[in-house]
């Protein structure tokens, strides 16, 4: 069904990171979303488009791109919630080198989850018990505040620490940390505060909350990297970990 506006104006970002904003006009639908928009781009007007998506219903992030200036989910974000009289302009994420058009390389991101140790370190065998894990537990219920993240970079391209300091490993990466600090089965922790301490870690955050605020998954990834502030300074001081 054709909407009561029958054209969008949606400028689209071009090449690479020397690349320019080229503008199409796409008809308007009832419910259109974003990645609908692109889409018909694609298949319409110019099949060389480039862009990134899978499950085209806000499970798996794929789609992020930045929407008049704001990074968002594609597949969720509806044109006549965000277009501003009938105009749209659509890029890559912002803070991640361009491959090409609207897909941004995310090695850089995931890179940085590394760094931060972000990876479940066992500290039993699979002849152990499983341990029990009360639900009710103040450390599970500040992991479980942290667990829903499913990379999809949003957080990484609405930080302006990231934009400042290349090196900062970026909300993503350490809210991961901060779940795994809570997980008292993990065995990583001395490892994963040193590494969350250095140069470029929780304390070069400047708690602006963007994250908190465009995450589409309602995380507070701003509140996680405050736990790791406190752990890593209490892990300092006790001499667990040095500068």
């Amino acid at each position: 069904m054709v909407s009561p506006q029958s054209e969008l104006s949606v400028a689209l970002w071009r090449g690479g990171k020397d690349g320019v904003y080229q503008t199409y006009q796409v008809p308007t639908r009832t419910n259109q979303t974003i990645l609908d928009v692109v889409t018909w781009i694609q298949r319409n007007l110019d099949p060389t488009l480039s862009y990134r998506f899978a499950c085209r219903v806000g499970m798996c992030g794929s789609c992020a791109m930045t929407v008049n200036g704001r990074p968002r989910w594609t597949c969720r974000t509806h044109v006549s919630k965000v277009a501003s009289a009938g105009r749209l302009e659509i890029g890559p994420l912002e803070n991640l080198p361009v491959i090409k058009d609207l897909t941004a390389d995310m090695r850089p991101f995931f890179e940085k989850w590394q760094r931060a140790k972000g990876v479940f370190s066992p500290s039993k065998t699979r002849d152990d018990a499983i341990e029990e894990i009360k639900p009710d537990t103040p450390a599970r219920i500040a992991a479980d505040k942290a667990i829903e993240c499913i990379n999809c970079g949003v957080c990484y391209a609405a930080c302006d620490t990231v934009r400042w300091n290349p090196d900062y490993l970026g909300p993503a990466a350490l809210n991961r940390a901060w779940s795994l600090v809570n997980d008292v089965r993990d065995a990583g922790n001395t490892a994963r505060l040193k590494a969350i301490s250095a140069d470029g870690g929780c304390h070069a955050c400047h708690s602006h909350q963007s994250c908190q605020q465009l995450c589409p998954q309602t995380l507070n990834p701003t509140a996680s990297i405050s736990g790791l502030k406190r752990c890593a300074t209490h892990a300092y001081l006790q001499g667990e970990i040095k500068p």
